[in-house]
């Protein structure tokens, strides 16, 4: 499990930056838990028949909001409390089903200032799904999350013109 930080400001990071991996074993009940908190009750996510005969998949898989969540969690375990999410745009290439093991991995691919003050990292993530020693890339993200220029900012308290993310 990643270490969340309390600490991090914009000058401890560069371009390059590796983010801390974050690894899970995904169960029927992360899947199931996942589409119940976000609302989904679309059988392909909660009912291993429906999964296997409608759609053809091995199992029931994670749905997107899941993702989302999951994205998030690692950009703010590697953050801490002050990261704040601007951005995020994913892309599905492959199902996770229980049993695989979920591991992410990000990269920072850019680190800046804006008009305001904001501090801003980008990091490319990826999400892996790995099944009986099998590595496939399911998910690819890019993000841009504001963090603390400086001990004492605090991104979440900026609104208006001061937030743009």
């Amino acid at each position: 499990m990643a270490v969340t930080r309390t600490d991090l400001v914009l000058a401890d990071v560069a371009v390059g930056d590796t983010v801390p991996e974050l690894r899970y074993d995904v169960t029927a009940t992360t899947v199931i838990l996942g589409a119940l908190a976000t609302r989904d009750s679309r059988p392909m996510h909660h009912d291993r028949d429906f999964a296997q005969r409608r759609n053809g998949v091995r199992d029931v898989f994670m749905n997107t909001p899941n993702q989302a969540a999951w994205f998030e969690r690692f950009l703010t375990d590697w953050t801490g409390p002050y990261g704040r999410l601007g951005r995020m745009r994913f892309r599905m290439r492959d199902s996770v089903f229980p049993g695989d093991e979920m591991v992410m991995r990000g990269t920072v691919t850019d680190v800046a200032t804006d008009e305001a003050g904001c501090g801003w990292v980008e990091v490319d993530v990826t999400m892996l799904a790995i099944t009986e020693g099998e590595e496939r890339v399911a998910t690819t993200c890019r993000a841009r999350v504001a963090v603390p220029v400086e001990a004492g900012d605090n991104p979440w308290q900026r609104r208006g013109d001061a937030w743009r993310p």
